[in-house]
């Protein structure tokens, strides 16, 4: 029952996490590119990388941690499926070319920042 609690509590900082931090940058961005959800999902993966050495590598914590920041939090504030229909948004609007590029971008970038991350977790 710890473990599920965990989950909802960080499903929900990481939901309002993501609105919040996505908002802002389309604020500041426009919304011609998925800004918002690149930055989130990118940020995201760092935070998983990291905190996967920290927890689950480094840490002997309860799994209540893990379940609170890498199922509940992390897992709400990264978006694979905004990701897919802001991808076929730009599909149907015939932007190739974009749509092309946020898949590239999404895909290697959030793979480097997992590495990145995993890789700062080690250092420590």
């Amino acid at each position: 029952m710890k473990q599920l609690l965990s989950v909802a509590i960080g499903g929900a900082v990481g939901a309002m996490g993501r609105y919040w931090l996505a908002t802002w940058i389309y604020a500041r961005l426009g919304s011609a590119f998925p800004y918002g959800t690149l930055a989130v999902n990118v940020m995201g993966s760092l935070l998983m990388g990291f905190l996967f050495t920290l927890l689950v590598e480094r840490l002997d914590l309860d799994p209540v941690w893990r379940a609170l920041l890498m199922v509940g939090f992390l897992g709400a504030f990264t978006t694979f499926s905004t990701f897919s229909q802001e991808t076929l948004n730009l599909l149907e609007l015939r932007e190739f070319g974009k749509a092309l590029l946020n898949v590239v971008l999404s895909v290697g970038l959030c793979l480097v920042a997992t590495w990145l991350g995993m890789n700062l977790g080690r250092q420590l």
